[in-house]
């Protein structure tokens, strides 16, 4: 069984992701900071971490990112916001200017269906 960290302040999309994700099969282990987060990838290898933009900071998801690529080089990330629906800008690789600095395999906004999620994690599973 594949295990899965998802990362988010936010204590209502956290258990609403952990009950999609586990539908699907997964293990989820969930944390409700970037502290949590740091803390359980000390311990745990999870084969796809799902991390919020912004939870301590406006950058934790990216602290994040780049702390799973040095020590799980290859650890697929998706980053998860709800900026584009919070603000109408876009946000994603694209519109994030040097792509290299940004360690995730996707971006994705909070409300992307279950179906959709469920293809890109595989799709992203695969690759790796």
């Amino acid at each position: 069984m594949k295990t899965i960290l998802i990362a988010d302040d936010d204590p209502d999309y956290l258990f609403q992701m952990k009950v999609k994700l586990e539908r699907f099969g997964y293990r989820v282990i969930t944390a409700d900071s970037q502290k949590e987060a740091g803390r359980i990838l000390e311990t745990v290898k999870p084969d796809l971490a799902i991390l919020d933009l912004m939870m301590e900071t406006e950058d934790s998801g990216f602290i994040l990112a780049h702390k799973i690529s040095r020590m799980y080089p290859g650890l697929p990330v998706i980053i998860a916001s709800g900026v584009t629906a919070e603000t109408g800008m876009d946000f994603g690789p694209a519109a994030s200017g040097d792509r290299s600095l940004i360690k995730a395999d996707l971006f994705i906004d909070k409300g992307i269906t279950a179906e959709r999620l469920e293809r890109e994690i595989q799709n992203l599973m695969q690759k790796h």
